[in-house]
């Protein structure tokens, strides 16, 4: 049968513990003894029982093992402390150097905005005079090229709406042309003008015999 994964957590039934701790101590030490058989290691090994009592295992002399042990985490103490000595004067070095930096760097600046230039001989003051003439001569390339690349924004936004322009000055031709070809000219609408005068009473043709006919019936 496969055996199952054990649960790393305390055993709660105080018998299986007890046998398990019997059978995990002897394995251990087992392994510890193997281990300085075929590596020829010095180990110790130390295991209290729950209830107290002691276990070991040493393949020289305890006592020694444990001095040495004492000996060699001395030493580590101590050169971890050396360590953190160095490391410490190590940070303090470059923080004053840092600090010496900062404070050059902020007199630099005061002197480049025209601050605290009493100091200054006329060599530095070219020297800044011509830094400051080629930080200019950027500034200004900058802003010719910005300027340069707004107008070209701008002529290819209005090469844009004179196309638009085109095209719907073209619609507005073609709707327009039909209903201009449909339309008589000058000459033919004077050709078919209608009298549209208004007359009350008898047409003009009829008005003398009609007015016969009324004389005779007078008299």
């Amino acid at each position: 049968m496969v055996r199952g994964k054990t649960e790393m957590k305390r055993i709660e039934n105080p018998t299986s513990r007890q046998v398990t701790f019997s059978k995990r101590r002897s394995g251990l030490l087992k392994k510890a003894f193997e281990l300085s058989v075929l590596c020829e290691a010095e180990v110790g090994l130390i295991v209290f029982s729950p209830r107290g009592k002691l276990y070991e295992f040493s393949s020289t002399s305890m006592p020694k093992t444990i001095e040495r042990y004492g000996s060699h985490s001395k030493e580590s103490s101590n050169h971890h402390k050396r360590a953190t000595e160095q490391n410490i004067q190590q940070l303090k070095f470059e923080t004053a150097a840092l600090q010496k930096k900062i404070e050059f760097l902020e007199a630099q600046r005061k002197k480049y905005l025209a601050e605290n230039l009493e100091s200054c001989s006329v060599e530095e003051l070219q020297q800044m005079e011509a830094k400051i003439e080629q930080s200019l001569q950027k500034v200004r390339g900058k802003k010719n090229q910005l300027f340069e690349d707004q107008i070209a924004i701008l002529q290819e936004k209005q090469t844009g709406l004179l196309r638009e322009n085109g095209v719907l000055r073209q619609k507005v031709e073609d709707q327009t042309v039909p209903v201009a070809e449909g339309m008589p000219s000058n000459e033919e609408a004077q050709k078919i003008e209608v009298e549209t005068e208004l007359h009350i009473g008898w047409p003009p043709v009829r008005t003398a015999v009609a007015k016969k006919a009324t004389e005779k019936h007078s008299k």
